[in-house]
């Protein structure tokens, strides 16, 4: 009796314990490919899948899943990408300056934009900056237009970002100088 007692909490602590571990993430398909292996026999298709995850308060994590079935492929993805998650300097709901990201042939701008603006992006671009948690924002995409290219050129962009603070303390000036424009008008003023 004391041992299934002993067992059963365990169980209780175990469950509680993988309920913490799992996050809020918001989760999102950026391609999904047929690829084909040739073997001996012919061909062997599988299926690539690029999935994007964020919390959309500036983490993000990109991740490559390879199956013979899309939903495993998918689900492969989707644990990469949670693996990958990485904290990304935004400030409010756009980015502190320009910057551009390159990812093999792809090219990818990221300009700050005003309150009220909205995601100018297209593809690729627009699902990494929605699950980041960015809200205002002009892109430019230049280069390859496959979408694993231009999904981790944006990645690499933000990655570049630093904070207002951080900017100010390399270049020795006040925060509010490293601010986006719209945002360094004083209250009093």
């Amino acid at each position: 009796m004391a041992a299934e007692k002993g067992q059963q909490g365990r169980r209780e602590r175990r469950e509680k314990r993988r309920e913490e571990h799992v996050e809020e993430l918001e989760e999102r398909v950026v391609d999904i490919r047929r690829v084909a292996k040739v073997i001996k026999g012919g061909r062997r298709f599988a299926f690539r899948s690029v999935v994007v995850v964020g919390d959309t308060k500036g983490r993000v994590g990109i991740g490559i899943g390879k199956s013979r079935a899309v939903p495993d492929s998918i689900r492969k993805a989707n644990l990469r990408a949670r693996a990958n998650l990485k904290q990304m300097a935004l400030v409010e709901t756009t980015v502190p300056f320009a910057v551009t990201g390159h990812y093999g042939g792809a090219k990818v701008l990221l300009i700050p934009a005003a309150p009220g603006s909205g995601i100018i992006a297209g593809g690729g671009v627009r699902a990494v900056l929605e699950v980041a948690g960015v809200r205002n924002i002009l892109t430019k995409s230049q280069g390859s237009p496959n979408l694993l290219n231009v999904a981790m050129a944006t990645i690499d962009a933000l990655s570049q970002l630093k904070s207002p603070e951080q900017l100010a303390d390399m270049r020795g000036i006040p925060v509010q100088q490293a601010r986006p424009v719209w945002m360094r008008r004083h209250k009093g003023e």
